[in-house]
């Protein structure tokens, strides 16, 4: 399948002459790391390890096996498994070939998958025989009937099958290994750096998926930078359980490792006590993650049981760091925090660096990276003086070379001088750290007046009961839309909407601005990445209006015990 990208040779001329494109494959980093150090660990998972030499054997025989399915240079490959190594070995085999790979989230079951691979149109997909209680090749086998192009399914961990276009993993790799004496295609396939290499749906925080065509090149600038950035080398191993199939885990869990010849730990389900013990053990001196990853490892049970010594950065992004889990953090760990700011589109736009003043932990997103430049406008699209909230536009080497719904559709979201419309606001300050302020959709118009979400949700979580919030707007006949204030309580606790007026007039919050109802629930809807999935929230509302308890109710865990209010 051939891809038409909205990036023109004057934007490739550009990055290549500055230096932000490298012109490599993620093979050649391997490839270098396998001459420096064969036998050193690459990839740690919780079923085992891989060297680098035993990583590029894995990955070229697993590429002459796909070869030998009949899988060609851009043929889309669905990789819906777990943090696992597989997912690695594939990634690199596709990239050998020239064929794309669709990282697709565990999560994920037929309602959406239908809309993927249709837009995908993947031509077989890898999966795990069965994760979390789940049965994914029957799942695929169901989804195989609705589309066509799905001609393969290749089970890890299956047992070999003699069903027509059904695999396993072990015999695909065995088909390989039988077809070593023709390594050569390998390299008569080599890609291009700029062919499209990551085909990846957006993580759905708005319900609206759309696919994704990343290259080579617009990966690797945005690896290079943040590398530069955080100043790492082979010997760092970094962490990853945010999954593989969002852009974080793909970019910095599967990719970042081998970019510096260092090692990757896996975790396929985040367990923070399991964290703990894989940085004892592994050595683990960077994880990225989303921040409630953050909450979770100050509350592990066996944090002060083991030694962390090595963690030198917790990289947080998808929300920002409230200042006292950044306080506790600064007393508990002997990291640094580094909040970060990205997207599917255009990878890690800003983060803060290793000698930016520790303040801007909790006041800011970070600053721009080297290749990457942002913008702050009104409506009308003026750019704005710094400190003004307005709408955050992005544009730089990292830049995602178009959706596949097809150039007119991607066209959409970019300015005529190559802006990209991030959808976010933010303000920036005159030394060029930005503040996420929230999404352009997630206002909340009250009689008139925008509020954003996220205003006071860094003072709600400072009250002792709650552990999570999130704001969101909800119907209203005189006013239009009201704040509501969607929490997940400490265990064992409640807490009453007057409890949460109080502190908000305790930390001087303007009273406009206060939720004027509450949501008491279990957990929230997330995406793979670990962000609050707002619309969820407002369907769920709309949906069970007794969720919503009026000032002075009080509620558990979203039970049932005030009466039925009108949202």
């Amino acid at each position: 399948m051939l891809y038409e990208t909205t990036l023109t040779r004057a934007d490739a001329d550009r990055y290549r002459a500055a230096g932000l494109w490298p012109d490599r494959l993620l093979a050649d980093d391997v490839a270098a790391a396998v001459a420096r150090h064969p036998e050193r660990t690459a990839l740690v998972d919780a079923r085992g390890r891989l060297t680098y030499a035993r990583l590029q054997e894995q990955a070229e025989h697993c590429a002459l096996g796909l070869l030998a399915l009949g899988i060609r240079k851009g043929d889309v490959v669905t990789a819906q498994l777990p943090n696992w190594n597989e997912f690695v070995v594939l990634m690199l085999a596709l990239e050998r070939i020239g064929a794309v790979i669709n990282p697709v989230a565990p999560i994920f079951r037929p309602r959406e998958l239908r809309v993927m691979l249709g837009l995908a149109r993947s031509v077989a997909a890898v999966v795990p025989a069965g994760f979390r209680g789940w049965d994914y090749p029957a799942m695929y086998a169901e989804l195989r009937r609705d589309a066509p192009p799905l001609r393969h399914l290749i089970v890890v961990d299956g047992e070999s099958s003699d069903t027509e276009g059904v695999c396993s993993w072990a015999q695909l790799l065995a088909s390989g290994a039988a077809r070593t004496d023709q390594r050569a295609a390998l390299d008569w396939l080599r890609p291009s750096p700029d062919d499209v290499t990551e085909l990846i749906f957006t993580s759905g925080t708005t319900g609206e998926p759309k696919g994704v065509l990343h290259t080579a090149n617009t990966l690797g600038a945005a690896a290079a930078a943040v590398i530069r950035g955080l100043d790492l080398t082979e010997a760092d191993v970094i962490h990853m359980a945010s999954t593989f199939g969002h852009q974080t885990g793909f970019l910095a869990g599967a990719r970042f490792p081998l970019h510096i010849g260092g090692r990757g730990v896996y975790q396929d389900v985040w367990d923070a006590a399991g964290f703990v013990r894989l940085i004892e053990r592994e050595g683990i001196t960077l994880t990225l993650g989303a921040t409630p990853f953050l909450s979770d490892t100050l509350r592990a049970p066996n944090l002060d049981d083991h030694d962390v010594a090595s963690l030198r950065l917790f990289a947080c992004g998808g929300a920002p760091i409230p200042q006292p889990l950044a306080e506790e953090a600064g007393r508990r760990l002997p990291c640094r925090l580094t909040p970060a700011w990205g997207m599917t589109e255009i990878g890690v736009v800003t983060l803060t660096f290793p000698d930016d003043p520790p303040a801007r932990t909790v006041t800011t997103d970070g600053r721009p990276l080297p290749g990457m430049e942002i913008s702050v406008r009104d409506a009308a699209g003026a750019e704005l003086p710094p400190d003004v909230e307005g709408e955050l536009y992005a544009r730089g080497a990292f830049a995602f070379a178009g959706y596949v719904q097809g150039r007119r559709f991607t066209e959409q979201y970019f300015t005529p001088d190559g802006w990209f419309t991030t959808g976010d606001r933010a303000r920036r300050d005159a030394d060029g750290f930005i503040r996420i302020t929230g999404r352009s959709k997630d206002l909340i118009i009250r009689g008139g007046e925008n509020v954003l979400d996220l205003l006071d949700r860094d003072v709600l979580l400072g009250h002792p009961k709650v552990r999570s919030v999130a704001v969101v707007g909800v119907p209203d006949d005189r006013l239009g839309e009201l704040g509501c204030a969607c929490v997940v309580a400490e265990p064992g606790e409640t807490v009453s909407l007057d409890e949460l007026r109080a502190l908000l007039a305790e930390q001087q919050v303007t009273r406009q601005f206060w939720p004027e109802r509450l949501a008491l629930l279990a957990e929230f809807p997330m995406t793979p990445s670990g962000k609050v999935q707002k619309f969820r929230l407002q369907e769920l509302l709309l949906a069970e209006p007794v969720l919503v308890l009026p000032a002075g109710c009080a509620g558990v865990d979203g039970h049932r015990t005030a009466p039925r209010p009108r949202v």
